[in-house]
């Protein structure tokens, strides 16, 4: 019974959860948003690639 009441007080796993959350909630920000600079850059190097051309 101790052993039980023991976890339940113990709140270090809980902790590690939340950091692992709000990591992987940062990297999901992350690449969304360098997923839209990347199309955004391409975007950009077509646009000059074809002014050059001309």
């Amino acid at each position: 019974m101790q052993f039980i009441r023991k976890m339940i007080k113990d709140t270090k796993g809980a902790t590690a959860i939340e950091y692992g959350l709000i990591a992987a909630l940062i990297a999901v920000a992350a690449i969304t948003a360098m997923g839209a600079l990347g199309n955004t850059l391409s975007n950009t190097f077509n646009e000059v690639e074809s002014e050059m051309s001309k």
